[in-house]
């Protein structure tokens, strides 16, 4: 037995709704370092996948953000981050989702961001198409970096980045339409396939950070690439991460790679 995405779909829908009952409540926060905090509601969502997939595929990998790990076979592995904008959750700010994705021997398989919120379901399977609540997206047809709404992200724990990711922020912002920082990897990749974005770039993110979204960004019709224009290995850590529709991917690589900062 494999995986199924209706399967994935199913197990987040039912995570988002363990996020939805403590969404706006006071909650349990501890700190990972001095700004990355968790939730007893990362842990009750991850705990939930985890005993789903080790149910059904005892045999598999599990790579989780809240230490939920499982060693298993190198042909199959999930990537699961429970709460994908933890502290927008904890802040009751409404953009947080949970992130599943499933990788096989060729790369990722399956993938679905779900936000509770929103009740918004971004799928993907890899060569059928990416969608939105059961109905097709893609990526924007935008062509010109000065017309495009780029996203970005900030790593929690490498200080040492804070001043080459303002630096890039900067020269971004400059030659962009408009420059967000929204607080959730997973759904700045889903708002790129959906057009919602034209674009995203993120230094030092984590596989469970992007092991959904890559797939839906490229079964929408975009881009994603490592910051170096490379494309394999986008799951081994740490990665520099570009996701974007195609008219402005090389434009927006250029003046990344091209940066004093890069």
């Amino acid at each position: 037995m494999e995986p199924t995405l209706a399967q994935c779909i199913l197990w987040a829908r039912q995570a988002g709704q363990i996020l939805r009952a403590g969404y706006g409540a006071r909650h349990t926060i501890g700190f990972k370092t001095d700004n990355d905090l968790v939730t007893e509601f990362d842990r009750k969502a991850e705990a939930f996948l985890i005993a789903q997939i080790r149910g059904d595929f005892p045999e598999h990998t599990i790579v989780g953000e809240e230490g939920g790990n499982h060693a298993g076979s190198e042909d199959d592995t999930w990537y699961i981050d429970p709460v994908d904008g933890t502290t927008n959750f904890a802040h009751g700010l409404p953009y947080f989702c949970v992130s599943l994705g499933y990788s096989d021997g060729e790369g990722c398989r399956l993938g679905v961001v779900y936000d509770p919120i929103a009740d918004e379901c971004f799928a993907a399977e890899r060569g059928r198409g990416a969608y939105l609540n059961d109905q097709p997206i893609h990526v924007s047809d935008i062509s010109q970096l000065k017309r495009a709404l780029v996203v970005t992200g900030f790593s929690h724990n490498e200080w040492e980045y804070v001043g080459v990711n303002n630096q890039l922020s900067e020269r971004i912002n400059a030659r962009a339409q408009s420059l967000r920082r929204m607080g959730s990897s997973a759904l700045n990749q889903a708002y790129v396939a959906a057009g919602r974005m034209d674009a995203y770039w993120e230094l030092l993110v984590k596989p469970w950070d992007i092991g959904a979204g890559i797939l839906i960004v490229r079964e929408a019709g975009g881009i994603v690439t490592r910051m170096d224009g490379s494309q394999g290995g986008m799951l081994q850590p740490p990665c520099n991460i570009i996701a974007s529709t195609p008219g402005i991917y090389q434009e927006l690589f250029t003046q990344l790679k091209n940066s004093s900062s890069a």
